[in-house]
């Protein structure tokens, strides 16, 4: 029979012959495949014989192989000792605490924890090296349980057990039992202002956010090192304290303490989260001067500083100066990028991270997204879901959350909802269900975002105040009043979220466009010292309902509180417009010329083979100009069979009427869908535009006959929603 390649055996080979046989083919044959333990030619072990040796000679030779074993961390060649150990029938007990110390050295705790339990006796540092290292591996639950069982068995803690429970209990979020702890400590009569305790309790007291209690400790230490001052600075950045978190490290610098490398990046956080630039550049030189620079954590944390103080620059050049910077170090400039509006740059950093055979993380994926989403850049935002899935984050909370925003966004609600719909119920969280709600806001899915909102208490989740700005916009873009006010009740009455100047927008422009004006003003009336948002919210209503004395009202509020604001003087006009009153348009314009106040003009964009085209309102000077206007003729006339009227309400009347019509037919958004639609003949290709003001209402009507007429899907993504025209038809119902 065979029982391995190229090796046959007869029934009558003995067992012992057999074993010897197989052993000497795995020798000669594989010995790359044998464990180190037992590749007797590699071995760096020289194990006395069995016969003829003394034990006290064993123990010696035990106990010298055993700290070289340690040295080396060589886990099998432990486990080689001990079972010489076992098969010398040598009393292994007797070095136990050196064969733990081996184990734990190798990192096999669980090892060190069989052997630690057979053991009759065990000193006081045995236990804290056990108790350390379940914490140190981050099984923090089984130091503790460690620690209690110490304390049964009656033995003494000493400071260097307490150290280590303290960052358990911290760990495991266990502020009573920490509070126990402590004590214990002080009935057992050691000293808390030894620095080596008194850095344990401050770090655990900082961690559960009692900052009080933390500095008292801090001043009772009298000789403080720099473990203990960056425990405290820690503890005052992470709870939003960061001007005590810097006097902490004047105080401590002047005291002549040497900072370290986490000691600066927590004081540069707090300069960036304090957006303190003039600290953070002096910080920067003290950090040059103790020669941290090139330092992990204080490299990202010079990133961020900068960043969060705008000074985007200076960040890149700090990068620059890094010859092997890790994953952090570009996550950290690609989210800097992307908060100071640099999205174009971020994306560009995201692919030149990858050239250089960085593997992103799901953190980096997500900025990466976050920056497609703010461009609408939908086949980039693809390539990175590809990515994603490739790198096994699909079910990432945050990728997740990041990928169906970008959909959303993007105006592809269909992908939006099959990514979100793709997670277990144990998958998601309130920032997905936040995210999905939000892209069937934008995309004018109104019904459906309200079903999810009312689905969170069965996912049990709690709405937070972003859910509700998310749900209310939906309510506002798809006219759900009845919804609208219900949720909006409901906000009220949640004694955890304090409604915002956000929601309140939210409610004045749904209650506006249902032409509800007193209700919308009596809920201003409820906002202590209401913005030029809210008013401004509200004056947008009364151009859709031709409220012209309502309009000079709420812009002689706006005017009040922020003289020369742009956004009224141009909605007011807007206003006078819609209802034919050019004689006010005139002398508006006059005004805002006269204010040195300009509109900002109209500009459409559509990205095609990853170049982003632009076009402004009546501007010919694309390359493809006259293309582009011959294919604009051709749509005219076809729609034009069909039905379509221009409504040259829409453009300024001392034009006459063939003037009219040609300015309406140069808006930016035309010139982009014609463009659109000649570089891309195939009918299953979708035309994605982007637009940075509201589409006019001649548009709107014009895109959904050339949807029709082409057979194809438009997307038109507006200053405050998308619109998703197909089959003459589009997704807003004709309510925006």
């Amino acid at each position: 029979m065979y029982l391995c390649p190229k090796i046959a055996f007869k029934r009558s080979v003995s067992f012992n012959s057999f074993s010897n046989l197989f052993f000497r083919f795995f020798q000669t044959t594989l010995p790359n495949q044998l464990p180190n333990h037992l590749n007797t030619n590699n071995s760096k072990l020289d194990l006395p014989s069995l016969d003829g040796t003394s034990t006290s000679q064993l123990f010696q030779t035990y106990t010298n192989h055993l700290r070289q074993c340690a040295e080396r961390k060589s886990l099998a060649e432990v486990k080689t000792i001990h079972l010489h150990m076992n098969k010398s029938g040598f009393p292994h007990l007797s070095l136990g605490n050196k064969l733990i110390h081996a184990y734990l050295k190798c990192d096999s705790i669980d090892d060190a924890r069989k052997l630690f339990d057979e053991m009759p006796q065990r000193h006081i540092v045995i236990w804290n090296s056990m108790i350390s290292t379940y914490i140190r591996q981050k099984r923090s639950r089984e130091g503790i349980h460690l620690f209690e069982m110490m304390v049964l068995e009656g033995v003494i803690a000493d400071e260097f057990t307490f150290s280590s429970v303290f960052k358990g209990f911290a760990d495991l979020g266990l502020l009573h039992e920490g509070r126990k702890a402590h004590g214990r400590l002080l009935v057992s009569g050691l000293e808390v202002s030894n620095v080596f305790v008194g850095s344990a309790l401050v770090d655990m007291y900082s961690k559960f956010g009692k900052m009080r209690e933390s500095r008292l400790l801090f001043d009772r230490i009298v000789e403080k090192d720099v473990v203990l001052a960056t425990a405290l600075i820690v503890g005052y950045t992470q709870y939003g304290e960061d001007g005590e978190a810097l006097q902490v490290f004047r105080d401590v610098v002047i005291e002549g303490i040497k900072p370290n490398d986490y000691t600066f990046s927590s004081v540069l956080i707090a300069c960036g989260n304090l957006a303190d630039m003039c600290i953070g550049k002096q910080i920067h030189s003290l950090v040059l001067k103790y020669g941290f620079e090139a330092a992990v954590a204080s490299r990202t944390s010079l990133l961020t500083m900068y960043s969060k103080c705008g000074l985007i620059d200076d960040c890149l050049k700090v990068f620059d100066r890094f010859a092997n910077a890790n994953l952090v170090t570009w996550t950290s400039v690609i989210m800097g990028l992307v908060q100071n509006g640099r999205e174009e740059s971020a994306l560009l950093m995201f692919r030149q991270m990858i050239q250089c055979a960085i593997s992103p993380n799901a953190f980096t994926l997500s900025t990466a997204l976050r920056a497609c989403s703010t461009l609408a850049m939908f086949v980039e935002g693809k390539q990175i879901h590809a990515l994603i899935m490739k790198s096994g984050y699909n079910t990432d909370r945050f990728t997740v959350a990041a990928l169906v925003d970008m959909y959303g966004k993007c105006g592809n609600t269909e992908m939006a909802i099959s990514v979100f719909s793709g997670l277990e119920l144990d998958e998601l969280d309130v920032v997905s269900v936040n995210s999905m709600i939000y892209s069937y806001a934008q995309g004018g899915y109104g019904i459906e975002a309200v079903r999810l909102y009312d689905q969170m208490q069965y996912f049990g989740f709690e709405p937070n105040d972003v859910t509700y700005v998310s749900v209310l916009s939906a309510c506002s873009n798809a006219g759900l009043l009845d919804e609208g006010c219900r949720i909006f009740s409901s906000l009220k009455s949640n004694v955890r979220i304090e409604p915002s100047r956000d929601h309140y927008a939210c409610m004045v422009d749904l209650l506006g466009r249902a032409g509800r004006f007193e209700e919308a003003e009596a809920l201003i009336a409820q906002v202590k010292n209401p913005d030029v948002v809210l008013w401004r919210t509200l004056l947008g209503a009364c151009k859709i309902h031709g409220k012209v004395e309502l309009g000079e009202r709420i812009t002689s509020k706006i005017l009040e509180i922020e003289p020369g604001d742009e956004g009224a003087h141009i909605l007011l006009t807007n206003i006078y417009a819609s209802a034919g009153h050019w004689n006010e348009v005139t002398k508006m314009k006059i005004i805002m010329k006269e204010m040195k106040l300009k509109k900002s003009p109209a500009m459409s964009w559509i990205e095609i083979d990853k170049n982003v085209h632009t076009f402004m309102a009546g501007d010919l000077s694309h390359p493809r100009a006259i293309e582009i206007d011959k294919e604009l003729e051709s749509l005219n006339e076809k729609i034009k069979v069909m039905g379509y009227l221009p409504d040259t309400s829409f453009v300024l009347q001392d034009l006459n009427e063939k003037e009219k019509e040609r300015s309406l037919n140069y808006h930016s958004e035309k010139l982009t869908i014609a463009f659109g639609l000649l570089s891309s003949r195939k009918k299953t290709t979708c035309i994605r535009i982007f637009k940075n003001l509201r589409v006019c209402g001649d548009c709107h009507t014009w895109i959904k006959f050339v949807s029709k007429v082409v057979g194809r899907e438009i997307i038109a993504r507006d200053a405050k929603r998308f619109h998703q025209f197909k089959d003459g038809l589009c997704s807003c119902g004709d309510y925006w």
